[in-house]
């Protein structure tokens, strides 16, 4: 057996192999530095030189140097905080997202729909992954109406308990996404069957954890066809996917605002709003469709971004084509 098959080789990955050059050799990143990466190949892992790939990602080598990257199945991008168009991609190529969410600290219910939207957005499958809950206690029921049409699994590293019941929601390759001291790493390690992770404690103060986690990696899960991306704890996500990860994170809300009077309508004041109605019925709360706004908002000018993005790039191609016919012409004036 190839160490490739236990990174996630399938017949996708070697089609799209097979439409490239055969004198390079097919591998997958495991890890990434500054101009560095380390990927597995037939003859295990190599260290290789290229930039512009992230940890996931399927390439093409020649002589231990990045010779091109297959196209993306699926790519976790979060968008920049800042004012650029930016985005920072997490991972490559992950098929099941696992969003922890601590049992003892705070439940932030925003957060969870916005790291399920993330997931949607970037064409994996999330499922969501309650940890701790040796050691404290999350309203079960808050997490699924937050996460609907989404697995919630009850778990604990420490007793094992709901790591089987995780282990069958699980395909392919396996991202663990969630804050720092959700209890990713060591969720990570359950499912690994070993210390591997390193892992780290939270801090007595505030309940934050530290960033034990500094670089992504994969890493298979023994006796299993499962492939591990851990990943630093993340202080803000932002999102950049579509309308469409923000429908399926909040189908609720989606299959609600089909029964709405007018087609348009923003759920706001307008008469007929069946979201409206399911507020002031308590079958929807208010605070779930504030924040199905703001992430319609938050993505709406993303995408704006991003347009303007292109356009400034279209207009500084533009102006070098027209430089460089100038330079053309006065050149083939003076010859004459």
């Amino acid at each position: 057996m190839s160490p490739l098959d236990h990174y996630g080789l399938d017949q996708h990955w070697l089609t799209e192999f097979e439409k490239l050059s055969q004198k390079t050799t097919l591998a997958r990143v495991v890890r990434v530095d500054r101009g560095e990466f380390d990927a597995v190949t037939d003859s295990g892992i190599v260290r290789c030189t290229g930039t512009g790939i992230c940890t996931g990602d399927w390439v093409t080598l020649d002589s231990f140097r990045l010779a091109a990257t297959l196209p993306r199945r699926t790519a976790i991008e979060r968008a920049s905080a800042g004012s650029t168009s930016d985005t920072q991609v997490l991972g490559a190529n992950v098929d099941t997202v696992v969003v922890t969410v601590a049992s003892d600290t705070a439940l932030d219910l925003g957060r969870v729909e916005r790291y399920i939207t993330l997931v949607w957005g970037s064409g994996a499958v999330p499922v969501v992954a309650i940890t701790k809950t040796d050691s404290g206690s999350v309203a079960e029921e808050l997490v699924l109406a937050a996460a609907p049409g989404v697995e919630v699994c009850t778990t604990s590293a420490v007793d094992g308990s709901g790591i089987d019941s995780l282990t069958a929601h699980l395909r392919g390759t396996v991202a663990l996404i969630g804050p720092s001291g959700s209890g990713k790493s060591t969720l990570g390690n359950a499912l690994l069957g070993g210390s591997v992770l390193e892992t780290g404690a939270t801090r007595s103060a505030d309940g934050k954890g530290r960033h034990t986690t500094v670089r992504r990696e994969l890493v298979p899960i023994p006796s299993s066809a499962l492939v591990l991306l851990d990943t630093p704890g993340l202080r803000s996500v932002g999102v950049q996917g579509s309308e469409d990860a923000v429908a399926s994170a909040f189908s609720d809300v989606d299959e609600l605002a089909a029964l709405c009077r007018f087609g348009d309508c923003a759920h706001e004041h307008e008469p007929g709003c069946a979201v409206l109605a399911a507020v002031d019925a308590g079958e929807l709360t208010e605070r779930r469709l504030g924040n199905y706004r703001k992430l319609l908002r938050e993505n709406a000018w993303a995408m704006s971004r991003q347009d303007a993005r292109a356009r400034s790039q279209k207009l500084r191609e533009y102006k070098q084509i027209s430089k460089s016919l100038r330079v053309k012409y006065a050149i083939d004036g003076r010859k004459r």
